[in-house]
C-alpha cells in the first residue's frame, strides 16, 4: 500500500498507455496478417501526418532523452550542437533520400532495404549484397536496442524502483508484443501517437530545471559559474555555458554525425518512405518532421547540464560518472507524481517507438533477406517465422542489456556509425548514380564495416591521442571513396540500360 500511494498515479498512467499501444496492435492484427505487403509496409497507404509523427518518434528515441540529455551534465551546453548536427541530417534525408527512395522502392515491388539493394543493382552478385546488409542490421541493432533497453530500464528504477532487470524485460517484450500482433500497421500508428506525447514531454522536461531553482536567472547564475567536479577531476566553473571547455569539438562532430546520419543509411528511418500513400504526403512530411524534430532536441539536448543547478556537489559527483541516471535523478527531484507519470510515460513512448521499429526490422532481415533468399518460403510462413524472430532476438537483446557493453551514447552511436559506413554509399548510389555496380556495392559495405570496427577497437579504444575521433569520420570517408573508385573500375558490370530508365525515368 505504501508503495502504491507513492507511485500509484505514475504506474496507472503508463498502465494506460501500454494498454493503448496493445489495442492498437491487436486492432490491425487481422489487417496486417493478409500478407507480407501488408506486415512489412503497410500497403504503402499510410498518411503523411502519421509518417511524419512516427519518423520523429523513432528517430528521438530513449536514447535521446536519457541518453543524449544526460551526456550533457558532463559535456554542458556545448552538447546541444550534436542536436543541430542530427537536425540538419534530417532535412537532407527528407529531401534527398524521402521521394526517390519512396518512388524507387514501390517500382521495384521492395519490402526491406537489403530487397531493394538487390532489386536495384540487379545480378547474381547483388543476392550477396542483400545477405550482407541484412547480417549487418542483425549485428548492429544488438547495440541500439540495448541502449534503449539501458535507457528505460534506469528511469524505471529510479522513479519506481522497478528492478533494472525488470524494467529492461518490461520495455523489450511490451513492444515486442504489439510489433508481433499488428506489424508495420501498429509500428507507425502507434508511433504516430508516441511522437505526439514525446513532442509534449520534451518541452515540460526542459521547464523543470528552471521551476526547481525559481526562475530562468536563477538557474543560469547557478549553471554558469559552478563548483561541481567535471569527469576528470577539474573544477567546471564556466565550462557548462562555454563552447569545447567540456568536450572536443571533433567528439562533438563525430557523435553528432554517427546520430545523425543514421536517418539516411538506418532501415528503421528509411523503410518509413517505403509507406507513405502519395506525392502529397511526401511533402507534408518533408517540411514537418524537421520541425517536430528539432523543437525536441532543442529542448533535450542541453538539459543535463541544466540538471546541475538542481544537484549538490556529492549529488554531481556521483552523476557525472553515471550520466545515464541524470533524467531519473531530475524526476525524483522534483518529486510530483503527475510530472514523474507524464514524463515516464513519455519516456516510454520514446523507447518503445525506436524499439518497435527495429524489432520489425530485425523479423524482416532475417526472415525475407536471409531465410527466403536461401530457400523460398510461402508468404503465410514467411510472416509466421517473421515473428518467431522477433522474440527470439529480443530475448537476446535482453541478456546483452543485463550487461551492457557501454552506456547509452556509445552504444547508439556505434550503430549509427555501422549503419551509415556500411549503406550510405550503396543506398544514394542507388538513387542518383547511374554508374553504380554491384562489386561498388559490396565493396564499401564490407570495407565501411570494417572500417568502423577497426578504428573503434584498434585504434579509438587504444590511442589517446585518437579518443575524440569517432569512427565514422574515417569509415564513411573510407566507403564512400571505395564505392566511386570501384563503380568506375567496373563500369561493365552496370545493370542493363532498361532497368536504369526505369529507375530514372523522372
Amino acid at each position: 500500500m505504501e508503495y502504491l500511494s507513492e507511485h500509484g498515479f505514475v504506474i496507472f498512467l503508463i498502465a494506460v498507455y501500454i494498454i493503448f499501444c496493445l489495442g492498437i496492435g491487436w486492432y490491425f492484427k487481422s489487417k496486417a496478417g493478409l500478407g507480407v505487403r501488408e506486415y512489412y509496409i503497410a500497403k504503402r497507404e499510410i498518411p503523411g501526418w502519421v509518417i511524419s509523427l512516427a519518423f520523429f518518434s523513432t528517430s528521438a528515441s530513449t536514447n535521446t532523452y536519457i541518453g543524449m540529455s544526460g551526456k550533457s551534465f558532463q559535456y554542458g551546453l556545448s552538447w546541444a550542437w550534436v542536436g543541430l548536427i542530427w537536425a540538419v541530417f534530417c532535412i537532407i534525408a527528407w529531401i534527398v533520400l524521402g521521394p526517390r527512395m519512396r518512388n524507387q522502392s514501390a517500382l521495384l515491388d521492395a519490402y526491406t532495404v537489403p530487397d531493394y539493394f538487390q532489386l536495384r543493382y540487379q545480378s547474381q552478385l547483388s543476392k550477396i549484397i542483400r545477405i550482407i546488409s541484412a547480417i549487418t542490421i542483425l549485428f548492429a541493432t544488438i547495440f541500439y536496442m540495448v541502449g534503449i533497453a539501458k535507457g528505460c530500464a534506469h528511469v524505471m528504477e529510479s522513479v519506481l524502483d522497478i528492478p533494472y532487470a525488470w524494467g529492461a524485460f518490461l520495455i523489450l517484450f511490451i513492444t515486442c508484443t504489439y510489433t508481433v500482433w499488428g506489424g508495420m500497421y501498429s509500428v507507425l500508428w502507434t508511433d504516430a501517437v508516441q511522437g505526439i506525447i514525446m513532442f509534449a514531454v520534451a518541452i515540460i522536461m526542459v521547464s523543470l530545471p528552471f521551476i526547481y531553482m525559481g526562475g530562468v536567472d536563477e538557474l543560469m547564475s547557478n549553471v554558469s559559474m559552478t563548483e561541481h567536479l567535471s569527469a576528470d577531476g577539474q573544477p567546471m566553473g564556466n565550462g557548462l555555458v562555454v563552447f569545447g571547455s567540456l568536450v572536443s569539438f571533433l567528439y562533438i562532430l563525430g557523435i553528432g554525425m554517427s546520430i545523425g546520419m543514421k536517418q539516411i543509411a538506418d532501415p528503421k528511418s528509411l523503410i518509413r518512405f517505403y509507406s507513405v500513400d502519395n506525392a502529397k504526403s511526401m511533402k507534408f512530411a518533408m517540411i514537418w518532421t524537421p520541425v517536430f524534430l528539432g523543437v525536441s532536441l532543442i529542448c533535450v539536448m542541453g538539459l543535463g547540464a541544466l540538471v546541475h543547478g538542481m544537484a549538490s556537489e556529492e549529488e554531481a559527483s556521483y552523476l557525472i560518472n553515471h550520466t545515464d541516471e541524470v533524467i531519473g535523478f531530475m524526476l525524483n527531484k522534483m518529486d510530483s507524481q503527475l510530472i514523474s507519470g507524464i514524463c515516464v510515460a513519455g519516456l516510454f513512448a520514446a523507447g518503445m517507438s525506436s524499439l518497435a521499429s527495429v524489432i520489425l526490422i530485425v523479423g524482416t532481415a532475417f526472415v525475407k533477406d536471409v531465410w527466403h533468399t536461401w530457400k523460398p518460403l510461402p508468404e503465410r510462413r514467411m510472416i509466421k517465422y517473421t515473428k518467431w524472430t522477433m522474440l527470439v532476438y529480443c530475448l537476446l537483446v535482453f541478456v546483452i542489456a543485463l550487461y551492457p557493453p557501454a552506456g547509452i551514447v556509445e552504444l547508439t552511436a556505434f550503430a549509427g556509425a555501422v549503419y551509415a559506413a556500411s549503406f550510405f554509399p550503396t543506398i544514394f548510389g542507388g538513387l542518383y548514380l547511374r554508374w553504380g555496380t554491384d562489386v561498388a556495392a559490396l565493396s564499401s559495405m564490407v570495407f565501411g564495416m570494417l572500417g568502423t570496427i577497426t578504428w573503434r577497437f584498434g585504434f579509438r579504444l587504444r590511442v589517446e591521442a585518437l579518443k575524440d575521433i569517432h569512427e565514422i569520420i574515417p569509415a564513411f570517408i573510407l566507403s564512400c571513396l571505395i564505392y566511386v573508385i570501384v563503380s568506375r573500375c567496373t563500369k561493365h558490370r552496370m545493370p542493363d540500360e532498361a532497368h536504369l530508365k526505369l529507375l530514372f525515368k523522372s
